[in-house]
């Protein structure tokens, strides 16, 4: 029989389990084995872990209170420290975006080497052969080595199919009920083995192949709906007509297509009114199309009116909607706008532009070489005999370049009033910044690898990225964290955020009053 004693030794008191028994002589004996103690700020015992582990195989379990563990030196060398914040906000937002669970459905094998692979590209600007190291740093999940060999293995392994399953679910999953704009960039190769690549200059003058993205993301949410690769002029008609048709597939509420000017073209506008998925579409035009210039032509003397007057965000512009007749069997929305705080400030830094222009050809009027240069604004004489030129603006040639500067002219298929459609067209600058983060931020400034599937997986992943990024971006935005701080800032501030692992325990460091008011800002309570 056993009994728990308590025997105080030097300020501290501790728990004993007491065994009686006989002797060979049978005499009465105890033996004593201690098996805790008494917590002085509680007054409870606190069990060692074998008395506890043998009281609940024995079938007589023991209570268990809240008991301050203690570790050895050896325990501490042995332990481990990993950065805990920043992969525990990436998992939250998957969670709560439903972003996880669709890629546990889709890839059911993969899907923590693509989460992970993802959250390394928004936490890094590093190339991917690093994405190794951060894993180890990392509380991410644990799933297996993650070098560049294996990353590209896995990349392979990406099918088509499994890509277009991911985003029809993610389309259906999304219930934002958004207007979502479309636009088209480039990002360049060095690999020849990609067929989805043609050769031309990207923005640092380069001569690569180039492959085109395609971007459809929602305008209120900011957040990503779909992605494809092609081959092929950006604005070409063809290459139009099938994304929007992909696009029609997916299961979205409202597709309405907003693009840009690289869209405006009559064959585009034909084709989309012709299309039989009866695609809703608001595209800027560009001023080549005569449509457009007359139309200014007639709004330039009426327009400029306080009934005409839309006011959006700080800015304030005019605008008016008319009826455009198309064809035989089609009547557009033209939506013209003019913003005459645009038009003055180009205006003055032309002038500004050409004045100096003058001074420097007065200063040194044998200069020839700046009078070729200015020729196209200026007009320069020598007088005869003398160091000295005549100098004259070229007026028809500064009023043809401000003719249309400060006016916009949008064309669409429905039925908005001039105030709507500004403020719907305004907001696609939302894909454009998704642009900037996938090529900038996301490793897609080029794409460094060789093989189509290989590339196609690469931009897949790129796009899981972007939608933990465009949420953080939102909440920054909504909350006003960006009053404070980056979105690289925060990646950081919450990167210090360390959890240590020692004997089987999972200590998460104290929390500092930044950390937590990021956690608050994404209504995030940080478990460990």
């Amino acid at each position: 029989m056993s009994t728990i004693i308590r025997q105080q030794v030097k300020g501290h008191i501790y728990l004993y389990e007491s065994v009686s028994y006989r002797n060979d002589e049978g005499q009465p004996r105890s033996r004593k084995k201690i098996i805790g103690k008494i917590d002085p700020k509680t007054g409870n015992p606190i069990y060692n872990e074998e008395y506890i582990q043998r009281m609940h195989a024995n079938g007589t379990p023991v209570e268990q209170s809240n008991r301050e563990v203690t570790f050895t030196e050896n325990d501490i060398k042995r332990s481990s420290v990993k950065e805990f914040g920043a992969f525990y906000l990436y998992r939250k937002i998957g969670e709560e975006t439903g972003l996880i669970e669709i890629l546990k459905d889709v890839f059911p094998k993969r899907w923590e080497q693509i989460f992970n692979i993802a959250c390394y590209l928004v936490s890094s600007g590093d190339p991917i052969m690093y994405c190794i190291d951060w894993v180890e740093k990392t509380e991410a999940f644990q799933c297996g080595g993650l070098s560049p060999a294996a990353i590209t293995e896995m990349y392979k392994d990406i099918t088509f199919a499994e890509q277009t399953e991911f985003y029809e679910k993610w389309a259906t999953h999304r219930d934002e009920n958004e207007y979502l704009a479309l636009d088209i960039s480039s990002v360049s190769s060095y690999s020849e083995l990609i067929t989805d690549v043609e050769w031309g200059y990207n923005r640092d003058r380069e001569h690569l192949p180039q492959i085109n993205l395609c971007l459809l993301m929602g305008e209120d949410s900011g957040m990503p709906v779909f992605q494809t690769t092609y081959s092929g002029s950006i604005g070409d008609v063809s290459t139009l007509k099938s994304i929007l048709k992909i696009a029609a597939a997916l299961p979205l509420k409202k597709l309405l297509i907003v693009m840009d000017k690289a869209f405006g073209k009559i064959k585009n506008i034909n084709d989309m009114l012709s299309d039989k998925e009866d695609i809703r579409f608001l595209v800027a035009t560009s001023f080549s199309l005569d449509f457009s210039c007359e139309a200014v032509n007639k709004e330039r003397g009426t327009i400029d009116t306080i009934e005409n007057t839309i006011i959006i965000g700080d800015d304030s512009v005019r605008g008016v909607t008319r009826q455009l007749k198309w064809g035989d069997k089609h009547t557009l929305a033209m939506h013209v706008f003019y913003n005459a705080l645009d038009a003055a400030k180009i205006k003055e830094d032309m002038y500004s532009d050409v004045a100096s222009m003058m001074e420097i050809l007065k200063q040194d009027p044998t200069n020839k070489e700046k009078a070729e240069k200015y020729n196209k604004y200026l007009e320069v004489k020598p007088l005869t005999g003398q160091d000295l030129c005549d100098i004259t603006v070229r007026y028809d040639v500064v009023n043809k370049k401000l003719r249309h500067k400060g006016w916009l002219v949008i064309v669409g298929n429905q039925s908005f009033d001039a105030a709507k459609a500004l403020a719907i067209y305004r907001a696609k600058d939302v894909v454009e910044k998704g642009f900037y983060r996938m090529k900038n931020c996301l490793d897609l400034g080029r794409i460094r690898v060789h093989g189509n599937v290989t590339m196609q997986s690469k931009v897949f992943v790129s796009f899981i990225a972007l939608i933990l990024e465009c949420r953080i971006h939102r909440v920054m935005l909504m909350s006003g964290l960006y009053k404070t701080m980056t979105m690289k800032k925060l990646i950081i501030t919450l990167e210090k955020l360390r959890i240590q692992h020692i004997k089987g325990k999972d200590i998460l460091f104290p929390l500092t009053k930044v950390q937590k008011a990021i956690f608050k800002a994404f209504k995030f309570e940080v478990q460990k």
